[in-house]
């Protein structure tokens, strides 16, 4: 199954117009996103499929998923551990061989160590964790490993690479990774195969 995450860039990055390209050209069994606005619930007015967006509380922009074919329940939306600016949620998927969690985490390097593990309390034995985990350095999630690309994702400030965006699997096999072109976003966008 290959699946693309990306962080938009909420106001200032990429568009829904992008988005539909990017699907059209990747063809992803899901795309999951982060810093999606209210601009992103034209996707499927563009390119058709299935769509679920879970806005951050108090904020104008969150997590959402887009799908060609339907999911057989609704994502669900965990409330994460919050930090003291931003309250943050997880956008989690029932793929039918697996679920797939969406996340943009804290930046605090505790913090969002601690939102991957409530993450990981309610997610089958299967799983994929996908997004901006705005963490440097290994991630140490128990009976999870690190499978997504190992190249940079963001440019802090403009002059520093970071590699922010991530994919944790449990009971799963990568078999392929690449990172794509940005666009107006300031994330590249990651691609996953798992099996």
């Amino acid at each position: 199954m290959k699946i693309v995450s990306w962080n938009l860039l909420r106001l200032h990055g990429a568009s829904a117009e992008e988005v539909a390209r990017l699907i059209l050209r990747e063809q992803p069994a899901a795309l999951f996103m982060q810093e999606a606005t209210l601009e992103m619930d034209k996707l499927p007015a563009l390119i058709g499929g299935h769509y679920a967006r879970a806005p951050l509380p108090d904020r104008i922009h969150g997590l959402a998923v887009w799908t060609p074919q339907p999911l057989r329940v609704p994502p669900m939306v965990l409330p994460l551990p919050a930090g003291s600016i931003v309250r943050r949620v997880s956008q989690i998927a029932d793929l039918g061989t697996f679920s797939a969690a969406n996340v943009h985490l804290s930046h605090g390097q505790l913090l969002n160590r601690r939102q991957l593990r409530r993450i990981a309390a309610v997610l089958p034995d299967r799983a994929a964790i996908l997004g901006d985990f705005n963490l440097a350095g290994p991630v140490l999630l128990a009976g999870f490993r690190d499978a997504g690309p190992r190249h940079a994702t963001h440019m802090m400030g403009g002059v520093l690479p970071l590699r922010l965006d991530r994919c944790l699997v449990r009971g799963l096999t990568c078999t392929g990774t690449s990172v794509l072109d940005r666009e107006k976003s300031d994330h590249k966008p990651i691609v996953v195969h798992l099996a």
